[in-house]
């Protein structure tokens, strides 16, 4: 890379103690389809630099879906907040679990392990199913990957995620996979999933929870306490 690009261009190597270097995280994804998606995320706004990089990365690897890249001048590692820039390609690639196509994005959150999300998913269907097939809430819900995985089997699935991006994904994949009984809401969890939201969309009968590391919200906990939903 560094010989190809020539002295001036070398890129410096973020270092997260410090908050100094360039180049800062790079994110590589491929899908069982085949597709390929490289995000490049960087420290500082220097379009001299970023634009032969990107070139670089777009000629050496042709077969590349999708290439992207991201400015993050933030001392922490979160995408979900910046503007990601499409340099060549498309800005999304699709996967497929079970027969079902998935849009992803850049800020989209998918099983990095499709085979093996399959099976996860499989699992969560089994024991989602052991009581009824009302009403289904999944909560954190990503692109809507399990949503969609579970609605064939209930009445109306609701998802829930804070993260637009994922949303917009999930509804998408919905219309793609011909489902019509999901219903897709974007915002923080502690203040979408209330009271009044499930007495708007139905009491759950079962409750599928898939949180980020830092857990569930009390407040989010006692509102799923009051559902006294079958099945968690």
């Amino acid at each position: 890379l560094t010989a190809n690009l020539g002295n001036p261009l070398i890129p410096d190597y973020y270092n997260s103690y410090t908050h100094t270097g360039f180049m800062r995280n790079l994110i590589i994804r491929t899908a069982s389809t085949g597709e390929t998606m490289i995000v490049v995320i960087f420290a500082k706004d220097d379009a001299e630099r970023i634009n032969p990089l990107m070139e670089f990365i777009k000629n050496e690897f042709s077969q590349t879906t999708s290439l992207q890249y991201a400015v993050n001048t933030k001392q922490n590692d979160s995408i979900y907040d910046l503007d990601i820039i499409c340099f060549s390609g498309r800005d999304y690639i699709f996967e497929k679990i079970n027969g079902m196509i998935f849009k992803i994005g850049a800020k989209s959150f998918f099983q990095t392990n499709t085979a093996q999300a399959a099976q996860l998913y499989n699992y969560t269907l089994k024991y989602a199913l052991k009581e009824n097939s009302g009403i289904a809430y999944d909560l954190y819900t990503g692109t809507g990957t399990i949503a969609i995985f579970i609605a064939s089997h209930f009445d109306k699935v609701i998802g829930i995620d804070s993260v637009l991006d994922s949303i917009s994904d999930a509804k998408l994949n919905s219309e793609l996979n011909s489902i019509t009984n999901t219903n897709f809401y974007a915002g923080d969890m502690k203040d979408i999933l209330t009271n009044e939201f499930v007495q708007n969309n139905g009491k759950p009968d079962t409750i599928i929870l898939d949180p980020p590391r830092a857990g569930v919200h009390q407040n989010v906990i006692e509102v799923i306490r009051q559902t006294a939903a079958k099945t968690i």
